[in-house]
């Protein structure tokens, strides 16, 4: 069977772009390779399901990750899903074949010594920016919010009374943070030295603003933790996501009910907060087996 047909229709019908084609062709080469090594053939036509099972099964011992595996199994069932179509085959011989799940990557944190560090030892400067990008740093770490919902909190969203923020999140679904008497004592000194520093506020409505008196933009708030966790941490992911992990794992790390979390973070569903007790269950391994005398027992 002519496998070049199968790479024009990708380059011409398809308009695969030429780097996804050479892809495609490796994957197909390296399995046809295998088909001739294993099973003394070369037709890609005439194999089953299970030629394709021994094939993952021989990835997975060459320690090739899951995803790199799963990329191969797209280029074949594009494959066998077009000489379906043209009729080459009868059978298409990946409807049987599953490939490997995906490991679900553990969140990357700031270790807490870490950020107490940076909110009791770093200096901030005096300025309006000091002042403006410590409170940025306090309010992520503090409420878990995403950086999205930080540059749409307003003035109006955080209740001096109550000691709470009201947060619009995702599909408009809004969620209720409390927050501590000194946040909120330092968001009320903010706004007295944010109407004396800046003389022209544009965007009076928000509570962060960039030193022209304008709402913040993503980059700014961006640079400004990747600037300040690089002080203080080592973690290969600097950016506003990583304190909201951080306020998380460490909630779970002290106990708090998982729901709770939930309804903190404004996840929909519970699957996706209880990745952070898996980061507890690592953290507990680490300090097992740097601290326990039988941990390194043969």
């Amino acid at each position: 069977m002519q496998i070049k047909i199968f790479f024009d229709y990708l380059k011409f019908e398809k308009r695969f772009s030429p780097h996804t084609i050479v892809a495609y062709q490796k994957d197909i080469a390296q399995f046809s390779d295998f088909l001739a090594t294993q099973y003394d053939t070369n037709s890609l036509s005439k194999i089953s399901h299970q030629h394709i099972r021994s094939w993952i099964i021989y990835l997975l011992d060459t320690g090739l990750t899951s995803a790199s595996i799963n990329r191969k199994i797209a280029s074949l069932k594009a494959l066998y899903q077009f000489y379906l179509k043209r009729e080459h085959i009868k059978v298409n011989p990946m409807a049987k074949v599953i490939g490997p799940k995906k490991g679900k990557r553990l969140p990357v944190y700031v270790h807490k010594d870490e950020l107490e560090a940076l909110f009791n030892k770093i200096e901030f400067g005096e300025d309006y920016e000091g002042k403006r990008d410590r409170l940025i740093l306090e309010i992520l770490y503090q409420t878990g919010m995403r950086r999205a919902e930080l540059l749409e909190l307003k003035v109006e969203d955080i209740s001096i009374k109550r000691n709470e923020i009201r947060v619009l999140g995702k599909r408009m679904k809004e969620r209720i943070i409390p927050i501590n008497t000194a946040l909120v004592k330092q968001v009320k000194t903010f706004l007295a030295d944010r109407n004396q520093y800046l003389n022209n506020i544009v965007d009076k409505d928000y509570l962060l603003l960039t030193s022209s008196g304008k709402k913040m933009y993503p980059k700014l708030v961006y640079r400004v933790v990747r600037k300040y966790l690089s002080i203080v941490s080592t973690v290969e992911q600097k950016g506003p996501h990583t304190l909201r992990h951080s306020f998380a794992t460490h909630l779970s790390e002290n106990g708090a009910d998982l729901n709770a979390i939930k309804t903190l973070l404004g996840h929909s569903n519970l699957a996706a907060t209880q990745i952070y007790t898996n980061n507890t269950i690592q953290r507990l391994k680490e300090v097992y087996t740097q601290s326990h005398p039988k941990a390194k027992s043969k």
